[in-house]
């Protein structure tokens, strides 16, 4: 029986998640959109595509959660885009009433399902739908550190002029100006980062990662990323529906792990059919350790805010 997954929000990034979920082979598609016609017309448009790309899997679009029901994974993308000038933060009480929303309607149809969240800002928004689902925390991930990590092993690769298979990285924390990444677990092939990149020049690397989405919205001036955030979303929905146990930097619920409770943020999880199957915890050099604190503090600022607002 072939698995089903449920997009929330059909603008670029769930549309184009849905694309790779089909032509990739990795199941079939619900599309759902508050907007009249549109999730329709993008699921048509990609049904139409499907003899050119050679697969059978189906695409719905619909106005209505109901062909949402008994989903396996949903993945949660509605939410107002960041404009130039906007940060992450600037963007919580609009979405938290959108994710809000989302989440009661898709707990009550698939309440089986693990939710994947993308909406901005991610660590909050997931914190909204742990709280309003209900689920499990091994329920309910975020997608935040394998976006991170794509883009600086991006960089990575292009500053050396080698594969980007070749680069093995790791980014935790808050998913923000906050992040985390890790030179001491970067490696080009097995070997350290540093025997290629001067301290100096990693750093400049490093920060460009911190800033990778809002470089991105500079750009664009109308928009936002949505090929790579897509493609990490459905790297993880990929590993929970065939029990892949990839181990992936994901923004999960931490209850002590890392010294942090009660807070969403960045770590290595084993993502497997049950959500987030293990949660791994690395030796930290102090430093480093100093640096999640800080994220997770950034992080806790989120959800004071909005527990002032009443969730």
């Amino acid at each position: 029986m072939r698995k089903k997954v449920t997009v929330v929000g059909a603008g670029n990034v769930g549309a184009t998640a849905a694309q790779r979920l089909a032509e990739k082979g990795v199941a079939d598609v619900v599309l759902v959109d508050i907007v009249e016609g549109m999730p329709q017309g993008k699921a048509l448009d990609l049904m139409e595509a499907a003899p050119v790309e050679k697969h059978d899997f189906k695409i719905l679009g619909s106005n209505s959660y109901d062909p949402s029901e008994n989903s396996d994974v949903v993945i949660i993308t509605a939410g107002i885009a960041r404009k130039p000038g906007m940060s992450r933060d600037d963007l919580i009480k609009t979405n938290m009433n959108i994710v809000a929303n989302v989440t009661r309607e898709i707990a009550s149809r698939s309440p089986q399902a693990t939710l994947i969240i993308v909406s901005n800002p991610l660590d909050a928004m997931c914190h909204v739908a742990y709280k309003v689902s209900g689920f499990d925390r091994k329920k309910v991930v975020g997608m935040a550190g394998i976006l991170d990590t794509a883009r600086y092993r991006c960089f990575l690769a292009m500053e050396l002029g080698v594969s980007v298979e070749n680069i093995q990285a790791l980014v935790l924390g808050g998913h923000g100006d906050t992040m985390v990444p890790l030179p001491r677990f970067t490696t080009v092939t097995g070997i350290p980062v540093t025997e290629f990149i001067a301290p100096a020049r990693l750093e400049e690397i490093i920060d460009r990662t911190r800033n990778g989405g809002a470089e991105i919205v500079s750009l664009l001036k109308t928009g936002s990323a949505y090929y790579a955030p897509a493609s990490s979303a459905v790297e993880m929905a990929e590993s929970i529906l065939y029990d892949r146990k990839k181990l992936l930097p994901c923004a999960a619920m931490l209850d002590g792990e890392y010294g942090i409770k009660g807070l969403f943020i960045g770590v290595p999880v084993k993502l497997g059919e049950g959500g987030i199957e293990q949660i791994v915890e690395l030796k930290l050099l102090p430093e480093e350790d100093a640096a999640l604190k800080n994220s997770a503090a950034a992080v806790q600022k989120l959800v004071d805010f909005l527990a002032q607002e009443g969730l």
